[in-house]
């Protein structure tokens, strides 16, 4: 039995698994970045006052600054996409939809930053969790609504397709003329 607004048959099995494997694939990505040990002479010390670590690298002129604000933003965030993909549903308030991908998103930022207290190298940043789950809720925004659309209007298109061979293979019923009412 298929959900309420979710997508059916087998396309949409095969576009949750190829949602799935995208997802694991990017999270082994993410935390091969985001954990792995750097043999570094020096660490910056843990950032716990938001917008600091922002503040910094504007200062460092637009290229590096748009670099690793970009480097942030675009680290989870093909999550916006990935987590709708996999959940399947099409018919979801645009809200509730960017409430739950964005939480998630964010609950994921929070435990890399805090298991990278624990890997050499690697420090806490609390402006990386800011950026991070900005960069879901960009990508979820423009992204996600107008693929659901699409997807809503190109099954509806398949099911008025489909009724007329159904028709045909069932037969047609006959058709009887209305006859008015006599005076």
């Amino acid at each position: 039995m298929q959900r309420q607004g979710s997508i059916g048959g087998s396309a949409a099995i095969r576009l949750r698994a190829t949602g799935i494997v995208l997802l694991v694939a990017h999270l082994l990505f993410v935390a091969w970045v985001t954990l792995r040990p750097r043999d570094v002479p020096w660490v910056m010390p843990t950032n716990l006052h938001p917008f600091d670590g922002i503040r910094a690298d504007l200062r460092l002129g637009p290229q590096e600054a748009a670099r690793r604000i970009g480097e942030g933003l675009a680290l989870l965030a093909p999550l916006g996409v990935l987590l709708p993909l996999v959940h399947g549903r099409l018919r979801v308030s645009p809200l509730a939809s960017l409430i739950r991908t964005v939480t998630a998103g964010a609950l994921l930022s929070l435990a890399i930053e805090l298991l990278q207290t624990g890997v050499p190298g690697q420090v806490a940043d609390v402006d990386s969790l800011l950026l991070n789950t900005a960069g879901v809720a960009l990508a979820h925004a423009t992204v996600v609504p107008a693929a659901r659309v699409w997807l809503r209007r190109r099954g509806e298109r398949r099911v008025r397709a489909a009724v007329p061979q159904e028709e045909a293979a069932q037969g047609r019923a006959p058709r009887i003329p209305r006859v008015g009412v006599a005076p």
